[in-house]
């Protein structure tokens, strides 16, 4: 790995997919086509831009994060992760839950070991708390 001049973390944006299908496979090596396909991501940011963010290493997508809103009460405690996520559709998305749901975060194995995962999770924490939402 090159010397690290830039991290930074931002929103996930459609410009970003081709990287990010590449992030995806390289880092999901052991599940082949695990993946999430263009229409999705682009529903994500479309539905809730602030919880879809990649955190760039030197303007490369290092690793993601990926989260829905969910209003809790509709599921039971030991539902599914298809269940949760509409059958991965993302229909269960509401502005007006009151759960922040990761449906996704991974770092890739290039990136590892420099706590980049953390500061993914820490902006969820701070996203929960802006948002009042529990996590």
């Amino acid at each position: 790995m090159e010397d690290i001049e830039n991290i930074e973390l931002k929103y996930l944006s459609l410009d970003d997919y081709q990287e990010l299908k590449e992030a995806m496979i390289a880092s999901y090596t052991t599940m082949p086509d695990a993946y999430w396909k263009e229409s999705q991501i682009k529903k994500l940011i479309d539905m809730f831009p602030e919880g879809q963010v990649v955190i760039k290493v030197n303007n490369q997508i290092a690793g993601c994060a990926l989260c829905i809103i969910v209003d809790y009460d509709k599921f039971e405690d030991n539902h599914t992760y298809k269940d949760i996520t509409g059958n991965y559709t993302f229909g269960t998305h509401t502005p007006k839950g009151d759960v922040i749901y990761g449906i996704d975060v991974f770092i890739k194995p290039e990136f590892r070991g420099l706590r980049l995962g953390r500061r993914l999770y820490d902006y969820r924490k701070e996203l929960c708390e802006r948002l009042n939402l529990k996590g």
